[in-house]
């Protein structure tokens, strides 16, 4: 991979010439995205991600860092103990520049003999999994890097709306689309264009299905302005009379 967006990040971070990133999915067209918005302060995040700031606590894994913003604010203004990954090696480089403590490049799911207090998938982060037939695992190896009151703090969006509604209300979705969250992206960077990649959009039914089949209970935090949602998930199976 050309680790374009890592590219991005660590160009923005180094002042080299950054650009905006153009991102397109199986089932959107092209848009630009700011490499500026990943370097946010707290005032700045939306306020799924602020209460995902404010609920998390003791030892932190931040899978899937980006820009670092979110473990940078804990780290500065929380005082916690942050451990900032990504697959992206441009985009930790970035990181220890910005002087995150923590920052290793590695996939969360090489990580082993480590325990966290909360584990944050954000930006859609659960959807790093990349198909829905892939989530359950997933889920589990999050739950083995848990502590015991652990805590998992996941933002994700019902993309459901992106469909055509058909004369009943319903939604149409195409025969081939195994599950309607998932899409597959691309991303283009100063004229480079990264192979696609599979990514995942999982409504919060769903993600309740998923962790229970995992082991987790999963609640609803707060519900974003337009099918977004922040959950948090924890270790124990779900309790009597609740779906």
């Amino acid at each position: 991979m050309k680790d374009l967006f890592g590219k991005a990040i660590l160009d923005y971070q180094t002042n080299n010439a950054p650009e905006n990133l153009i991102t397109a999915t199986s089932i959107s067209e092209e848009d630009e995205m700011s490499v500026a918005y990943l370097f946010r302060d707290f005032n700045d995040m939306p306020l799924l991600e602020q209460k995902a700031m404010q609920l998390a606590s003791g030892r932190v894994l931040d899978v899937g860092c980006g820009a670092g913003s979110h473990s940078l604010y804990l780290q500065k203004e929380r005082n916690l103990d942050v451990t900032a990954i990504d697959i992206s090696a441009n985009a930790t480089k970035a990181c220890k520049l910005r002087g995150l403590n923590d920052v290793r490049n590695i996939n969360v799911m090489q990580l082993k003999d480590e325990k966290f207090d909360t584990i944050l998938l954000l930006m859609n982060g659960a959807g790093m999994c990349g198909r829905l037939n892939k989530i359950t695992p997933f889920l589990q190896k999050l739950k083995s890097l848990l502590n015991e009151r652990g805590q998992i703090l996941l933002d994700s969006s019902d993309i459901i709306y992106m469909f055509d509604e058909d004369e009943d209300g319903g939604r149409w979705i195409p025969t081939n689309q195994n599950y309607y969250g998932e899409v597959t992206f691309t991303i283009t960077y100063k004229g480079e264009k990264e192979a696609s990649f599979e990514w995942m959009y999982v409504d919060y039914n769903t993600l309740q299905n998923a962790a229970h089949a995992s082991g987790l209970q999963c609640g609803l935090v707060k519900e974003g302005e337009h099918y977004d949602y922040l959950a948090r998930l924890t270790p124990g199976p779900p309790k009597p009379g609740r779906r």
